[in-house]
């Protein structure tokens, strides 16, 4: 497999070979789909809680005589029955809604979700990301020569010096990562992706 690489101006300086593991697998729709939603539902908090008719603050008295009324019988006001009572089977903050990917299907994926930015020509190689200083105007020069004038964009670098982070935390719609914490959802979820060539080293020795 032969990716081309451009410079920070946007102009093609060579081509090199990468892994056809990474880049040359096959559109695997459920695999991904499988992934985006377990990556998104570990992300998730237990936080959500209701109240079972033991936690509800009514009073435990009997509404009303067990007979005689003409009445159905009524215990106590908290009861699932009756408007404001307690949920039967209520949410509680201990739920767990992780689910398990195995280490091979994960890789498999993330290789997949790679070669599909690569066909879709979504997928942008460049050499090296370096700034002299950390100003945003620099770096934002520098992305619209590479020909990332609007959308949003993802950029994977091999690591993340200050001068980069600081120049492009001002940008809204770029979000820079490091080669070790690229996940599914935002490969999914950007439009463009801009990946350094020490990045794709790094991720080939991960998932190739």
């Amino acid at each position: 497999m032969e990716l081309k690489v451009i410079d920070g101006n946007g102009l093609a300086s060579e081509t090199v070979s990468a892994s056809e593991e990474l880049f040359g697998r096959e559109y695997n729709e459920a695999l991904i789909h499988q992934l985006v939603v377990a990556y998104q539902a570990n992300a998730r908090f237990g936080n959500s809680k209701q109240k079972d008719r033991s936690e509800i603050a009514k009073s435990t008295r009997k509404p009303w005589a067990q007979k005689g009324t003409g009445r159905a019988r009524a215990g106590m006001a908290s009861s699932p029955l009756w408007r404001g009572g307690g949920n039967i089977f209520p949410n509680t903050s201990k739920e767990n809604f992780t689910q398990k990917i195995n280490r091979k299907m994960y890789r498999a994926g993330l290789a997949s979700i790679f070669s599909q930015l690569l066909r879709e020509n979504r997928l942008t190689v460049v050499g090296k990301l370096a700034l002299d200083a950390p100003k945003t105007k620099l770096f934002a020069q520098m992305m619209l020569n590479m020909g990332f004038d609007s959308g949003r964009v993802l950029v994977i670098v091999d690591s993340l010096d200050d001068n980069l982070y600081l120049s492009s935390r001002n940008l809204p719609n770029v979000v820079i990562l490091e080669a070790h914490q690229v996940d599914p959802v935002s490969l999914v979820h950007f439009p463009k992706t801009l990946v350094t060539l020490d990045a794709v080293r790094k991720i080939e020795e991960v998932l190739a």
